[in-house]
């Protein structure tokens, strides 16, 4: 066996300081702070940080040794990452199993696919968006990175050995990464679907690799040991104009980003990592005053630390947040979340990753090879070590085993969120008395949703008071919002038999409205109210499917159009489940031309996109006459008693409330 080959790199400071702005950037993003909306590209600074220093000590193994021990480069990466990884997975899991059982099943997927490394092929698989993640996120959605840059580790030595061998020349080498970064850049451009959630090609190692292999390349025509301090007054200016140019467009980028636009990924995403390239080659150089900078002590300390505190900080997070998201915090949870971190990452830096670099692992083999048991020879503290760390691992055993006979239940997680069909229906100024479940029409289309799936119907349409108020929520095709609703009520149509109110008691005489030429498009808000609207408007095509996106309501349209769905109203209840461009929505909306009128319902949801959502709906739907806005968000924002615990499905007083203001905009 061949002696292990030592590093042969110099330490370069400003590159930490690099990798803390990097973490730092990822973290604001994922607090949802408005000063860094594109913090998420601080991933983009890892891999070409990860490419260059990696792509260095092999290239400098190869030119000391003419060779590249695998086996020792391997096992360093792994003795660097797993062991703080174990000990981030098994107290995660341990605190699920106790404090968040709920969890479990969907846990155990995700522990698997962090600990082989295949989390991000595990998302794309599964249709989990990064951007667009309704329902309790995964306290190990961050690990989709790490899985990324452990798969390029395994791939890239054996890649750039045959590299090596093909192209001996260091300009032949260069242009071979190049064309591979080119590949993989191309790829993104051309599997990307402008409008569409692009968590496929965010999350593709395919499409991810260029920032890396950019970073490989600028490893091999700017290797750190060829940079000397020695250098004249000319190139050190040239050195930090250009750096320091290079570094304010990166943080220009993740402070204006939107993670929507499509430019992104269709070579903006390159243009970013050849900047930050530029930033990596004048940080390695020591006649840099910006790596000096950037290799301030308190920048240096939080990079030397990054990965332990990106490792922390989402399972923090998420586990610590109403409903696993941040943007509901106050500041002073948010900060308590920041410090928990922090220290988690330094307690994790101190005595997990030091000593296993310096050779714990080695001793800690010996001594099981040899053991000496006798009760004077181990200190205490090592059995409180001993004796949590075998706690931790059967608190996370149980709670894995748990999860494999809780899994069978999640396909009717959903039903919780379903209104019981025998609940009284009480909002305000209007009380519905219990009914019996609906009978379906057998002859109507049921495809997305079922009897098992209903809420409880109201008996009759909302009192003339009660819509008069609703109408101040509906804004009227081409009414500018910021004006003031009318204050008289829209004169009532003979053909619609109003309901009439007595100390706000609906008549449960009144007659519905007829709903055959009325079509609803929605997602699992619209699924849940459908009973309601069944009831309020017979005849009325409902088509809702649970976590539908706007993008995808387009391809619906062929069909209803075919079938002559689209000629009378056509309501479009999305964006609960994310955001969508603005194309994609006058694409829609132009589609829906032919339609007497379109009502948008904007919408409800503790996710940071519900402002992108409600405002991009608010602004598009002036821009088409046929279309009416309904603002549901300001209907339900003091009303907590409309929501389940999710703060988005409906309680029955919410599907009522929901019905009514449909009901208001609908064209008597």
């Amino acid at each position: 066996m061949s002696e292990p080959l030592k590093k042969q790199t110099r330490y370069m400071p400003g590159l930490d300081g690099l990798r803390a702005l990097a973490l730092i950037g990822v973290m604001s993003y994922h607090w949802g702070f408005d000063f860094a909306p594109g913090g998420f590209l601080g991933v983009s600074i890892f891999f070409v940080l990860s490419g260059y220093l990696i792509t260095d000590i092999l290239a400098s193994q190869w030119r000391n040794y003419g060779r590249i021990d695998l086996k020792d480069f391997w096992y360093r990466r792994f003795r660097r990452l797993l062991p703080a990884m174990f000990t981030m997975l098994l107290i995660v899991v341990a605190w699920v199993t106790l404090f968040d059982h709920t969890r479990l099943s969907s846990l155990r997927g995700d522990v698997v696919g962090a600990v082989t490394y295949i989390s991000n092929w595990q998302f794309i698989f599964q249709d989990i968006s990064y951007f667009d993640a309704f329902g309790p996120p995964s306290p190990l959605g961050h690990m989709w990175s790490l899985a990324v840059e452990e798969q390029f580790y395994l791939l890239w030595p054996l890649i750039m050995l045959i590299g090596l061998y093909l192209f001996p020349r260091r300009g032949q080498m260069f242009q071979f990464i190049l064309v591979l970064a080119g590949i993989s850049a191309l790829a993104m451009g051309l599997i990307y679907d402008p409008g569409s959630d692009p968590s496929r090609v965010y999350f593709g190692t395919d499409t991810r690799a260029f920032g890396l292999l950019i970073g490989s390349a600028l490893a091999i025509v700017w290797p750190s040991y060829k940079r000397t301090s020695t250098t004249s007054p000319i190139v050190r200016i040239s050195l930090d104009v250009v750096g320091i140019t290079a570094l304010l467009y990166v943080i220009y980028m993740m402070h204006n980003t939107d993670r929507y636009d499509a430019t992104l990924y269709q070579g903006g995403m390159v243009i970013l990592s050849l900047t930050v390239a530029v930033v990596v080659a004048v940080l390695a150089h020591p006649a840099s005053l910006l790596g000096k900078v950037m290799g301030i002590k308190p920048l240096r300390w939080i990079g030397v630390r990054s990965y332990g505190i990106y490792l922390w900080h989402y399972p923090v997070i998420i586990l610590t947040s109403p409903n696993g998201s941040p943007i509901e915090n106050s500041a002073l949870h948010t900060a308590l979340q920041i410090v928990a971190s922090v220290i988690l990452a330094s307690l994790s830096w101190k005595y997990i990753e030091e000593p296993i670099r310096h050779g714990a692992l080695k001793v800690m083999w010996y001594k099981i090879r040899h053991p000496q048991w006798r009760p004077g020879l181990i200190s205490l503290k090592n059995w409180i070590i001993a004796c949590s760390t075998l706690l931790l691992i059967g608190i996370s055993c149980t709670g894995m085993m748990t999860s494999i006979s809780g899994a069978t239940n999640t396909e009717s997680a959903f039903e919780d969120m379903i209104v019981s069909p025998d609940e009284p229906v009480t909002i305000p100024n209007q009380t519905v008395p219990e009914t019996p479940p609906l009978t379906p029409d057998p002859n109507k289309n049921t495809e997305n949703h079922s009897p098992d799936d209903s809420v409880s119907p109201p008996d009759s349409p909302p009192s003339s008071g009660q819509q008069q108020n609703q109408e101040e929520l509906v804004q009227k095709p081409n009414k500018n919002p910021a004006e003031a609703p009318e204050d008289k009520p829209e004169p009532k149509d003979p053909a619609v038999d109003q309901s009439s109110t007595q100390g706000g008691q609906t008549d449960k005489n009144s007659k519905p409205q007829s709903g055959k030429s009325i079509t609803a498009i929605g997602d699992s808000v619209m699924l849940g109210v459908a009973p309601y609207l069944e009831k309020q408007l017979p005849g009325i095509f409902i088509d809702a499917k649970v976590g539908r996106q706007m993008a995808q309501a387009e391809d619906l349209i062929p069909g209803l159009k075919a079938n002559g769905r689209l000629n009378g109203t056509v309501i479009i209840g999305l964006g609960t489940n994310g955001a969508f461009s603005s194309k994609k929505l006058e694409s829609l909306l132009d589609s829906l031309s032919s339609a007497k009128q379109v009502i948008l319902i904007n919408t409800k949801v503790p996710r940071d996109w519900e402002r992108s959502v409600n405002t991009m709906l608010a602004e598009i739907s002036q821009q088409y006459p046929n279309t009416t806005l309904v603002d549901w968000h300001a209907a339900s924002k003091d009303h907590p008693e409309y929501f389940r615990p999710d703060h988005v499905h409906l309680e029955p007083s919410g599907a009522a409330a929901y019905t009514a203001l449909i009901m208001s905009a609908i064209k008597k």
